[in-house]
């Protein structure tokens, strides 16, 4: 471990970058793309990493491990940013066990989740599948137990600390 990361090698082209937490995460990422040394071509975030692919005859994997444990990384929202409203109902088949679990009315559930700001972390599990974090705590909820066999695109679902829109029709596992 180098400072707040741990560094992995992923491959002879590829520095995988743990951090503490998804904030962590974000700030790490935010700040390498405005800041990332010649050589690194593509970032590619996750809940709790970050890995770096990079030209190793432009730059080596210390010299990459020696840039990030020196950075002043910065916060995850001062680089420009675009707003997307996205139409929901709020019909999905989990939204009164949701709201139970949580100990609010649907109704609750419903207004809270409309007016949290909802920032995309990562992309994943599926192309176009973009894990969103939202600025209310409320939102923590488990995986279901089992599966479904196909969620519809479009559908919302929520899961952990995260919310997501499913981009096609697909197996999931998240509460809708």
């Amino acid at each position: 471990m180098t400072g707040n990361y741990r560094f992995y090698t992923a491959s002879r082209r590829h520095l995988l970058i743990e951090c503490v937490d998804l904030p962590s995460t974000m700030r790490l990422h935010s700040t390498l793309e405005t800041t990332a040394p010649r050589g690194v071509h593509e970032l590619i975030p996750a809940a709790r990493t970050v890995m770096l692919h990079y030209d190793p005859s432009l730059i080596s994997a210390d010299s990459l491990r020696d840039f990030v444990s020196s950075l002043e990384v910065h916060d995850a929202t001062s680089y420009d940013t675009r707003e997307v409203t996205i139409p929901v109902h709020y019909d999905g088949e989990d939204l009164k066990e949701v709201a139970e679990h949580l100990g609010i009315s649907v109704e609750e559930l419903t207004t809270r989740h409309q007016t949290a700001s909802w920032q995309m972390a990562f992309a994943g599990f599926a192309p176009g599948f973009g894990y969103l974090v939202g600025d209310d705590t409320l939102f923590s909820v488990p995986r279901r137990e089992t599966p479904r066999t196909r969620v519809p695109a479009g559908a919302v679902g929520l899961a952990g600390e995260f919310t997501g829109i499913y981009p096609r029709s697909s197996p999931g596992g998240w509460q809708l």
